[in-house]
Parts: structure tokens; sequence; C-alpha cells
């Protein structure tokens, strides 16, 4: 069965750093990338060939430590065999950290991104889609 992107989950907990040296943190928190996109997949489905889009929110539950862009490749890598069939299918990233003081509206979120608003933080939105230039049109 194929993928009907767009697919969306969440991870809670906080995304570990590409630059962690303890290898078991890194390993826990793409287990756990893995399992929630599992919920979002539909039974006995095949990992895409399609060129992705990837969408990456992080909600802290306090001012971030360390840069948000080191969280996105432990993420596409634990993605890959699970949603994609390799990382080089990743045409485009958007990532964004909101941290509880800033202010940010989003005009018409999806039903899981308004679950993600209102759950417990911290916590990862994660939106894959295989059209790369959807904002473009």
């Amino acid at each position: 069965m194929e993928i009907h992107f767009p697919l969306e989950f969440i991870v809670e907990g906080a995304p570990v750093s590409l630059q962690t040296k303890r290898a078991a943190s890194k390993r826990d928190w793409q287990d756990r990338v893995r399992a929630a996109s599992r919920i979002a997949l539909p039974p006995d489905y095949f990992a895409s060939d399609d060129r992705i889009a990837v969408t990456l929110y992080y909600f802290p539950d306090s001012a971030m430590d360390g840069d948000i862009d080191n969280i996105v490749k432990p993420i596409l890598d634990a993605l890959t065999q699970q949603v994609y069939l390799d990382d080089g299918q990743v045409e485009r990233v958007v990532v964004q950290k909101f941290e509880p003081d800033g202010v940010f509206r989003f005009a018409a979120p999806s039903s899981m991104l308004e679950k993600a608003l209102t759950q417990t933080k911290p916590l990862l939105y994660v939106k894959l889609s295989d059209d790369p230039f959807e904002e473009l049109a």
C-alpha cells in the first residue's frame, strides 16, 4: 500500500542533536521517531520512492539549548527505510522552534498541528509531503 501524503505525526520529548556523544540517546530518539511515524502510516505500506519535503516544528518546554539545525539529520535518518527509501529523496526541509515565550500564530493549522499546540511540551511536530514545491505555487 502506498503512503498517502501529507503524513503528520507528533514525537513526544526533546530531539537529540546530531552532535550528541551519547549513541544510546540518539538511538532511543530515532526509535521514538520511527514509533511515532508508524501510528500515521497505513498497514502493509511500502516506503515511498517519491521526492519528499519535511517540516519539523519543535515546541520546547523552555528556551532551547543548542542550535535548531542540529536536530534535523537524526530525524531524517530515522525515517529512512521507514517513510522513504533514502534520505537523498528529501528535497526540502523546513525546521523551526517555537519557544514558550515566543509569540506565534498559525493561520489554518491541521488537526495534528492543533493537537501539537495543545499537548504537553516538549514535542516535535513532523509533516512529510511528496510535493517539495507545494508552498511555491
